[in-house]
């Protein structure tokens, strides 16, 4: 049994939690990539969305995409603006739910390839990049603020440096 001061604790967490999953939107059956074009419901375990203060939703089918997206939103979202973005959120690929793309562990250069070839993969935790990069042949493990506009296009190329 959990006593009040512990609930009182870990409510924040919980209600944050689950506002959190109620908030993320899932992409309809015929929703494109603004980046690449691909029907991006055909690859739910690779689902990235990135959520707006107007509240619609752009939908990737992959975390490289929506870098690439981010990177440009001129080019890929004209009159869109990065301080109107209110969640960016990637599919953890151990558990397949929605997490924060901004808090979320990046592996690159693995042996598991994404919709559109090598890609980003998203893990929640450092022991579970860890283990996937050490279990995938992963190359590098980087966070959010470390991927630079040159990187997605490096993927493309095979390139992890």
């Amino acid at each position: 049994m959990i006593s009040r001061r512990r609930f009182i604790a870990l409510a924040p967490a919980f209600w944050v939690g689950s506002s959190f999953a109620q908030k993320v939107p899932m992409p309809g059956k015929m929703d494109l990539c603004p980046v690449c074009g691909m029907v991006v419901s055909k690859y739910p375990n690779w689902i990235a969305v990135v959520t707006w203060k107007d509240g619609h939703a752009h939908f990737f089918d992959g975390a490289k995409d929506m870098f690439k997206f981010l990177f440009d939103l001129p080019k890929y979202a004209p009159g869109h603006r990065t301080q109107e973005i209110t969640g960016i959120h990637v599919t953890d690929f151990y558990n397949l739910e929605r997490i924060d793309g901004r808090r979320a562990l990046y592996v690159i250069g693995s042996d598991v390839y994404g919709p559109m070839g090598h890609e980003f993969v998203p893990l929640a935790t450092a022991e579970d990049a860890a283990d996937f990069l050490k279990e995938h042949k992963g190359k590098k493990i980087l966070r959010f603020d470390q991927v630079t506009a040159k990187l997605p296009f490096r993927l493309d190329d095979g390139k992890f440096d």
